[in-house]
This record gives C-alpha cells, sequence and structure tokens, in this order.
C-alpha cells in the first residue's frame, strides 16, 4: 500500500513538474519557433521556414552595437562585482566587528528593493553630483545591484569551508594568501561561480537600471530590443530575442565546463 501511495505520488510530481516546465518554456518555444518564420508579421504556428530574419537582425547596426555594448557591460560588472563581493563576504563572515549584521543587511539589500527604485535613486544621486560618463555611470549601477549575488553565494559558501583543512595549512606555514588560494578558494568557487553567472546576466537582461542612465550613444541591448517592439513587431524581434536566449545557454554551458553547474548551483 505504502509503495503504491509513493509511487501515486511520485506520478503526481512528475505531472506537475512536467506541466510547470511546459508553462515556464511554451513561450521561449514559441519565440524561438517564431524567429523562423518565412512571414513578415509574427504568426504562430510560422509560416515557412526561413534564416532570412537572422542575416538582417545581424546586419542591424543598432543591434550588433547594442549586444557588443551590453556584452562588455556584463562582463565588467561580473569582474568588479566579484572582486568586491568574495572580500566582503569573507568580512562578513569571519569578521568580529561592531555592526557586522547592519552591514551585511545593507550588502544585500539591493535584492530586496525593487531594480526600478534602484535605478531612479541612482540617476538622482549621479545628477545631483554632475556625472556625465554614461558608461561609468552603468558599471557602477549594474555593480550596485548584481554584487550582492556574489555576496550572498560566497556567504553560503564559507558556512560551508572546512575550519580543520584551514587551520592545518597555517600550522605548516602557508601564508594567508597562499591558504587563501591553495584551501578556501578551491572550496567557495562553486559559490563564485554561481554568483558570477546570476551577476552577467542580470546585468546583460537589465531594463529598469539602464533606462534611467542610458544615452543615445550607449545602448545596452533590452532597450534596443524594446524600442524594436515599440517600433514594429515582426519575426526580428524574435531573432533578437533567440540571440540573447542562445547567448544565455552558452554562459550557463561554459560554467557547466569549468565548475560544473549541478556543482556550482548546489550553493
Amino acid at each position: 500500500m505504502n509503495n503504491k501511495l509513493t509511487g501515486t505520488t511520485a506520478a503526481i510530481l512528475y505531472a506537475v513538474t512536467a506541466g510547470m516546465m511546459i508553462f515556464i518554456l511554451a513561450p521561449i518555444v514559441l519565440i524561438i519557433a517564431t524567429s523562423f518564420s518565412d512571414s513578415y508579421f509574427v504568426t504562430f504556428p510560422p509560416e515557412g521556414f526561413t534564416f532570412r530574419w537572422y542575416g538582417e537582425v545581424l546586419q542591424n547596426e543598432e543591434f550588433t552595437s547594442g549586444l557588443t555594448f551590453s556584452i562588455g557591460l556584463a562582463v565588467a560588472t561580473t569582474v568588479l562585482s566579484v572582486s568586491m563581493g568574495v572580500p566582503a563576504a569573507i568580512a562578513l563572515t569571519r569578521g568580529q566587528f561592531m555592526g557586522r549584521s547592519l552591514l551585511k543587511g545593507l550588502a544585500l539589500s539591493p535584492l530586496i528593493f525593487p531594480v526600478l527604485v534602484t535605478g531612479l535613486a541612482l540617476l538622482q544621486l549621479f545628477s545631483g553630483y554632475g556625472w556625465m560618463d554614461t558608461k561609468l555611470k552603468l558599471l557602477i549601477a549594474h555593480t550596485v545591484v548584481t554584487s550582492p549575488y556574489v555576496i550572498r553565494t560566497v556567504l553560503t559558501s564559507l558556512q560551508l569551508v572546512n575550519p580543520n583543512l584551514e587551520e592545518a595549512a597555517r600550522t605548516l606555514g602557508a601564508t594567508r594568501w597562499k591558504t587563501f588560494t591553495r584551501v578556501i578558494f578551491p572550496q567557495i568557487a562553486p559559490g563564485v561561480a554561481s554568483g558570477s553567472i546570476f551577476c552577467f546576466m542580470v546585468s546583460f537582461d537589465n531594463y529598469p537600471v539602464s533606462m534611467w542612465l542610458a544615452d543615445s550613444a550607449n545602448l545596452p541591448v533590452p532597450i534596443v530590443l524594446y524600442r524594436q517592439i515599440g517600433t514594429v513587431f515582426d519575426p526580428s524581434v524574435a531573432t533578437m530575442s533567440t540571440i540573447i536566449i542562445a547567448l544565455a545557454i552558452a554562459v550557463v554551458l561554459v560554467l557547466d565546463k569549468l565548475v560544473g553547474l549541478r556543482k556550482a548551483m548546489a550553493m
């Protein structure tokens, strides 16, 4: 009876999971299918099959420049967020100082506040100081939004570090830097990797912050895509979205190749 009940429960869970996956993936499949449509309008099911829209999109200077700009911005944001987030997480975990809980809450607060509000607040801050460098403003703003992901994942990783290995390394004469690079970092690498991918994707796909701070000479690809939708809604929009989806999948595959996706996401 228990086995039968367990089997029934498992079947229900599999069915619910399958239904949720279909619900989540169906819009993505629809977008990808539409990008190959031979029609001049968005229709489903697609009429015919063609790669023509990919050729037109890749020749669209506004899209390619926006894509290149977003990739560069996301990479720079990820590097800066990791460079700041890992030491911050170590300080918040190992440090013994007054106000540590308050600082931890402040460091993770961008995860709580709406990104649209954060973008508006940063716009007012930069305007008040008269900052005119759009690229620098976007880099700082994206770092503010993404660095909590690194801090959060590394905090979790540090709590799982085996302190005996660290103490053994120090006892055997290893310096603090060597202990970190040889003992601590290999244990927190999955957390750093998962935080990095969150940083890259959040920065690359960020519209609310970029909307406030971008200008006509520095347009991230989400803004380009939004403008394209407002101008004309043909399969080229689905093609742009498909290219962005493919890039996201490529980032995940690279992470899986480097550190192992299951191990990284276990953090």
